[in-house]
């Protein structure tokens, strides 16, 4: 089946150059007195805030070497259709940015930054899911002051075809499910996925499918876990397998350490996370592909904390390609964007995921530059996550095409979008109960 056009909008390559001025100036502030950021609208879409970065007054547009992306906003066909519908009726399409100077946030209830100006780019999304568009590229002269005197802004504001694979859990995880691939209105299943529970004696995760794997594997998987096998407040031995229609194992989830509640608490620790093995069947036997930490965060946030991180073929160190926080109460959207900045301001926000400083985020190339150990590039997934208010979870996956070579391939994200959404059962607190499906049969007299 073919893959769902999507449409990637980015914005970019940001800097502000603002003069001195020689006579105290309400729009006028130096650079090196006050930090700058901007807040970018797309109309129906959230705000995204990014830091500004301020170039010498007397600097050319040549010194412009600044490549790291400030927002992206990711267009499925159905929100192409009602901007380019909605630019037919009320009018051109335009992306707003409003330019400040000073902190970002509020000072009792007041904002704290002072607007330095606005700067509005027309879009004319048509056409952009089969061909690249740039709309601007260049600088921008800010506020209304002399000419002699108006501050400078520069941007890059560009589509760019991203076309995905759409996969829909067809029920909760823990249910075992069918997976479906979506596009527009057509419904195939391609998946089915099998929830079990893995006890102390079966730590491999056997498979009618790889009998290799009992003996070949016993090591290496308790290897990647810890043995905190000890009575008490402990969630340990979820499992779950993908299979293809023909009944073939081609991605497991394995919880490899309990989540265990810190002493004193109810709750998993950031300091003593759980933690899952991504797996895919490799010579008979299962490999690791990638391993996932979860944890509840304290505080007002109260959010599921996680780490994802790959596994190299290489002993290598694994390497991080998302850590963020999800609201445990309303879920959110896993990813993994490696040219993504966090809309630029550098702090993990729930319900949004961003690459870690070691990632190709800070490379200069907008992620597309080369990186030890790791093919992926850009935006490589993403996984709906209902929270715990929920009533029914049913992921949605989106993987960039790019990234999918074969069936392995993309039942891995699938595998990984399932780990993450058990990881809010998971981390919930342990004062409250699991549902059913998430007891071992054993222990059901206990919740």
């Amino acid at each position: 089946m073919d893959p769902c056009p999507f449409v990637r909008l980015t914005v970019g390559n940001l800097a502000l150059k603002i003069p001195v001025a020689t006579k105290p100036a309400r729009s006028l502030v130096h650079p090196s007195s006050s930090p700058c950021f901007c807040k970018i609208k797309l109309k129906n879409f959230p705000i995204q805030t990014a830091v500004i970065p301020c170039l010498p007054a007397d600097g050319q547009a040549a010194d412009v070497q600044v490549q790291s992306m400030a927002a992206s906003y990711h267009l499925s066909k159905t929100d192409l259709d009602k901007l380019i519908g909605k630019s037919l009726f009320t009018g051109k399409l335009y992306l707003k940015i409003a330019i400040y100077t000073g902190r970002r946030g509020t000072t009792c209830g007041v904002s704290s930054g002072r607007l330095l100006g606005k700067v509005s780019v027309p879009l004319d999304l048509a056409g952009t899911e089969t061909r690249a568009c740039l709309f601007h590229n260049g600088w921008i002269t800010v506020g209304k002051d002399a000419k002699s005197a108006s501050a400078q802004f520069h941007l890059n504001v560009k589509a760019e075809p991203d076309p995905r694979f759409v996969f829909q859990f067809d029920g909760e995880p823990e249910c075992s499910p069918q997976v479906f691939q979506i596009q527009g209105n057509i419904r195939q299943p391609v998946f089915t996925c099998k929830f079990s529970f893995r006890t102390t004696g079966d730590r491999n995760q056997r498979s009618r499918s790889l009998p290799s794997e009992q003996s070949s594997t016993r090591g290496w998987l308790s290897s990647f876990g810890s043995e905190r096998e000890r009575p008490g407040k402990e969630r340990k031995g979820w499992s779950i397998t993908v299979h293809d229609l023909s009944g073939s194992p081609v991605a497991a989830a394995s919880m490899v350490t309990p989540f265990v509640a810190s002493p004193g608490s109810d709750r998993v620790s950031r300091s003593n996370p759980g933690s899952w093995l991504i797996l895919r069947p490799g010579d008979g036997t299962w490999k690791p592909w990638g391993r996932l930490e979860a944890w509840r965060e304290r505080g007002a946030s109260d959010g599921l904390g996680y780490r994802f991180e790959l596994s190299p073929d290489t002993s290598a160190a694994g390497i991080v390609l998302a850590e963020s926080t999800l609201s445990s109460s309303k879920g959110g959207k896993f990813m993994i964007d490696l040219a993504a900045n966090n809309a630029g301001n550098g702090r993990l926000t729930p319900g949004s995921s961003t690459s870690p400083a070691c990632s190709p985020r800070g490379s200069g190339d907008f992620g597309y530059g080369l990186w030890p150990y790791c093919t992926y590039r850009g935006f490589v997934m993403s996984a709906s996550v209902e929270g715990e208010a929920s009533k029914c979870s049913k992921p949605a996956v989106e993987v960039s095409v790019q990234h999918v070579n074969c069936t392995e391939d993309a039942a891995a994200f699938v595998a990984l979008s399932a780990a993450i959404d058990l990881s809010i059962d998971a981390c919930r607190l342990f004062s409250q109960k699991l549902r059913k499906e998430l007891c071992p049969p054993q222990d059901l007299l206990h919740y």
